[in-house]
């Protein structure tokens, strides 16, 4: 993807948008992977094996790519180990771990909505490291309107003291998502964005896997159906995050990590289509409205709102 296209504003919010509907599809084909290899509720080792063994071969897919493309094994340089390594660490192994672990203690619709708060804890956070990042009434404005679109869709859930534990676990994963969209925008800075999703993917899922296996995770005899499942999620994690680290790079990490709110509409979406599932609701018409409207205000740029290089945009 060349950098000239990718900094432009409209094809930058298209891309997002893109990578969120890939994303949304990996809700309900991780559910059908879960039957197809024999996962149940509350197997959080055969969960995170899964999840690890996904990644992993996202990473090598990406690494494939990527090596092609330059016509070389794209190998990190010394330079690179850590921003790799750190990145792997948060944004996949740690991020997953806590997802992964707190989805068997609660509630897809408290999942939803707590996974909603990653965009708020970026856009909050990233004017202390970043400073086109600029903290605005309108980008406070568009996280509220959008992030409350969230509860909306789930008919308003509550939350109660049994599932206490997995909410605060998923609460913990959503800080390690918004982390991890700062530490990507700094470690692809002056570096391909490809490969350094490509090596943090391998680097996360294989410690995904290990804590899978550790925990006693064991899944059953692949067929072709889990694998082509397993195939699909591991592409949609290569196209999207490699494409999700590229915007990063060019663009604000408050304003593209907002369209992470699209991410449980279009999973709500997708498993009415896919699974058969009754989620057309008029809620989900109003959330959508409620997201749409908090990432255009979130995208306004601001009078004399500067690049990471200083110069106006």
């Amino acid at each position: 993807m060349k950098d000239a296209l990718i900094k432009r504003k409209g094809f930058a919010c298209a891309a997002a948008v893109f990578c969120t509907l890939l994303w949304g599809t990996a809700f309900p084909f991780i559910k059908l992977g879960y039957r197809e290899f024999s996962i149940d509720a509350g197997d959080t080792g055969g969960a995170l094996l899964f999840a690890g063994l996904r990644f992993m071969l996202a990473g090598a897919l990406t690494l494939v790519f990527f090596s092609i493309k330059q016509r070389r094994l794209a190998v990190p340089c010394k330079s690179e180990l850590a921003p790799v390594l750190l990145l792997g660490a948060v944004q996949t192994f740690g991020q997953y771990m806590f997802t992964y672990t707190g989805l068997s203690l609660t509630t897809s619709a408290n999942t939803s909505i707590i996974t909603a708060c990653a965009s708020f804890f970026t856009v909050l956070a990233a004017p202390l490291f970043f400073k086109a990042d600029r903290l605005t009434a309108l980008k406070i404005g568009g996280c509220v309107i959008g992030f409350l679109g969230v509860p909306v869709m789930t008919r308003g859930v509550g939350f109660s003291s049994q599932t206490l534990l997995g909410d605060a676990l998923i609460l913990g994963s959503t800080v390690f998502a918004a982390a991890g969209n700062l530490i990507a925008k700094k470690a692809a800075q002056g570096r391909d964005p490809v490969k350094i999703t490509a090596w943090q993917l391998l680097t996360g899922g294989a410690g995904l896997t290990a804590a899978g296996l550790a925990l006693g995770g064991r899944l059953e005899l692949f067929n072709l159906r889990g694998a082509l499942i397993l195939f699909w999620l591991a592409t949609v994690s290569a196209a999207a995050f490699s494409v999700w680290t590229a915007l990063l790079k060019h663009h604000p990490a408050g304003r593209i990590s907002v369209f992470n709110l699209l991410v449980p509409v279009f999973g709500t979406a997708l498993s009415g289509i896919l699974a058969g599932e009754d989620v057309f609701r008029p809620e989900l018409l109003i959330a959508l409205g409620m997201i749409v409207v908090g990432i255009i205000l979130v995208n306004i740029t601001g009078k004399g709102e500067k690049n990471d290089k200083g110069r106006n945009i």
